[in-house]
């Protein structure tokens, strides 16, 4: 079996219809991850990141209330690093749902973004 990670939060529709998709998958073994109660670390997210060839920057929800009461800009110049550590900090900020299957990974927006990393049967 393969496993597939999926980071989300279970009250976001796009991270349900991912999950859905992940769970119609045959021989993906799932790990669900749900980030506001099990924040990943640092590290985790800088290797997601790489993994998607994006900056933390990226994925973070400039939308989000949070973003804005924090004083948080689009246009801040900050480093990878202090992107990575507000994210550890606030994880609702978090750009959902990330999806890991062996090396590959994407964000599941929209959540058909999953097709193109799913092992050929």
């Amino acid at each position: 079996m393969t496993k597939a990670t999926i980071y989300h939060n279970p009250s976001c529709s796009k991270s349900r219809s991912s999950l859905d998709i992940l769970q119609n998958q045959e021989d993906l073994e799932i790990e669900e991850v749900r980030y506001l109660e099990q924040t990943p670390s640092k590290e985790t997210l800088k290797t997601l990141c790489a993994s998607m060839s994006i900056s933390p920057f990226e994925i973070i929800r400039t939308g989000e209330a949070l973003f804005k009461e924090l004083g948080l800009s689009k246009i801040d110049q900050k480093t990878d690093d202090e992107w990575l550590e507000i994210l550890v900090s606030h994880p609702k900020l978090i750009e959902r749902p990330i999806i890991q299957i062996g090396d590959k990974v994407v964000l599941g927006r929209p959540p058909e973004k999953i097709l193109t990393i799913l092992p050929k049967s």
